[in-house]
């Protein structure tokens, strides 16, 4: 089987069966009354046969890449119908000096009397060369169906794997990100000399796991994304105890799927700059909602006074610009994101469809 599958993957082989079958076809339904001889059709459809070779290579390898394909389509256009006429001349000398010599016996009454014309009339019959024409070129049109197909599904192809690529570049870039904060907080339990680093180190092992190895694919579990970030909220409540009061409201009932470690970029960021430099008690406020068919979650943190972390800048946190890539490659056109920022809140607000 894999032999053969090699043999068919050579053009050269391909082309004679698809010419083999095209002679087959008009073989096949040629009326043989119309004929003197078996040997009459193998003539006749072997020169028709021959013609459109020429046609759809000419076309393919020749018209195409040197004009069509370099922004000439007017004298692509020419060249091809001028290519039609000379095919339909070496046709009709043909006709005239081999077939209705040889075959005019056999002719109908009609065909007889369309034999008795000259050559030069039989080329000025423009009914005449648009029908051969139009016979000429159906394979080259059927060639280049096909070729458009092959194309697109290697286009197709190579995006996915572009995709691919891209995605695992930005969870690259994440995990890092991510594995920076959380080590800088298990630092300073460790500091301390705090009773609670084991249960820090247990549940930093379960996340790297479910970073590592669980949450490889495309799409992942939604409760599985929930159990990571209540885990990261664990964590970070043993980092700044009363200093941050959080909220995480979450009724999910039925099983959807969400790309991984979207969410947790924004849970992050509210810590992050939220948290971090407030003297008093910060809040922070999650939800995650199941709609008809959206995935709908909020994160509100507030803002210390006099940061000014939030100002316009000329560009986004790493963390949020990589969210907005994965967005558009897994999401396109199917989520809705919203960040606004005020004086004394920060909120995200993101739809997204459910998998």
């Amino acid at each position: 089987m894999s032999s053969l599958k090699t043999y068919w993957n050579k053009p050269f082989l391909r082309h004679i069966v698809f010419w083999s079958g095209v002679f087959l076809y008009f073989f096949l339904v040629a009326n043989s009354i119309n004929y003197a001889s078996t040997r009459h059709i193998l003539e006749t459809y072997a020169l028709i046969v021959g013609l459109q070779m020429v046609t759809a290579y000419t076309c393919l390898y020749f018209l195409m890449p040197h004009f069509l394909n370099k922004g000439k389509p007017l004298l692509f256009v020419l060249l091809m119908v001028l290519l039609l006429v000379v095919l339909f001349i070496i046709y009709n000398v043909c006709k005239v000096y081999y077939f209705d010599p040889t075959y005019s016996e056999s002719y109908s009454a009609l065909s007889k009397a369309y034999a008795k014309l000259p050559l030069a009339e039989r080329i000025m019959n423009f009914q005449v060369l648009l029908s051969k024409g139009i016979m000429y070129a159906s394979p080259t049109a059927f060639l280049l169906l096909l070729r458009f197909y092959r194309n697109q599904q290697k286009y197709l192809k190579l995006n996915e794997q572009k995709k691919v690529a891209e995605l695992s570049a930005l969870k690259n870039q994440l995990n890092p990100h991510f594995l920076f904060n959380t080590l800088n907080n298990l630092y300073a339990l460790a500091i301390a000399k705090s009773n609670k680093t084991p249960e820090v180190i247990e549940r930093l092992s379960d996340m790297l796991d479910y970073m590592l190895y669980r949450c490889n694919d495309t799409y992942v579990s939604l409760q599985k994304e929930i159990g990571l970030i209540e885990n990261y909220l664990a964590l970070e409540k043993v980092r700044y105890g009363k200093r941050v009061a959080v909220t995480f409201e979450h009724d999910i009932n039925k099983k959807v799927q969400i790309a991984p470690l979207l969410l947790l970029t924004f849970v992050e960021n509210a810590f992050k700059h939220g948290v971090r430099q407030e003297l008093e008690q910060a809040e922070i406020t999650i939800s995650i909602q199941l709609d008809a068919d959206t995935i709908q979650f909020n994160i509100d943190n507030t803002i210390p006074v006099g940061g000014n972390l939030y100002e316009p800048k000329t560009t986004e946190p790493l963390g949020i610009k990589n969210v907005r890539q994965q967005l558009n490659l897994l999401y396109p056109n199917t989520h809705k994101l919203r960040i606004e920022a005020s004086k004394n809140s920060y909120s995200v607000s993101l739809i997204l469809q459910q998998k």
